[in-house]
């Protein structure tokens, strides 16, 4: 992954780089299951605090958790309906406790697709917990 700074730009390097990975992640140039780099080699391979890269990370995952992205949508099923699922529909998923959540481009055609599944509209914390801790199907 590929970050670019800019020191002389009026918006803080903190909101660079979580601004930076949100677009990568919403883009699909971060892979579901692929991790971000560790706070230390982040900030080692960028030349900044340790402290800055904390305070991107801790942006990207708590500060947007209400922030919801129309197109996208989380479908929690269990495993018949996950079974039921046609791959082109989905994004990224992964199994919580008893349940997967599965995340969709297309929050309104999987609506129509799947009527009796709980499909719920994602919030941009929703979907970088799924890109990071997911599974491709």
């Amino acid at each position: 992954m590929e970050l670019f700074i800019n020191n002389h730009g009026s918006k803080p390097i903190y909101e660079q780089i979580s601004d930076q990975i949100k677009a990568l992640i919403i883009g699909g140039e971060l892979q579901a299951g692929e991790a971000l780099p560790s706070i230390r080699s982040m900030a080692r391979s960028l030349h900044i605090s340790v402290l800055t890269v904390q305070k991107a990370y801790d942006k990207l995952f708590s500060k947007q958790k209400d922030e919801l992205l129309e197109d996208y949508g989380i479908i929690k099923c269990g495993d018949e309906q996950f079974k039921a699922l046609d791959r082109e529909d989905w994004i990224t998923c992964r199994r919580q406790d008893y349940e997967w959540q599965v995340l969709t481009s297309d929050r309104k055609k999987a609506e129509k697709k799947y009527p009796k599944a709980m499909i719920t509209p994602a919030t941009i914390d929703e979907i970088m917990l799924l890109y990071v801790k997911g599974e491709q199907g």
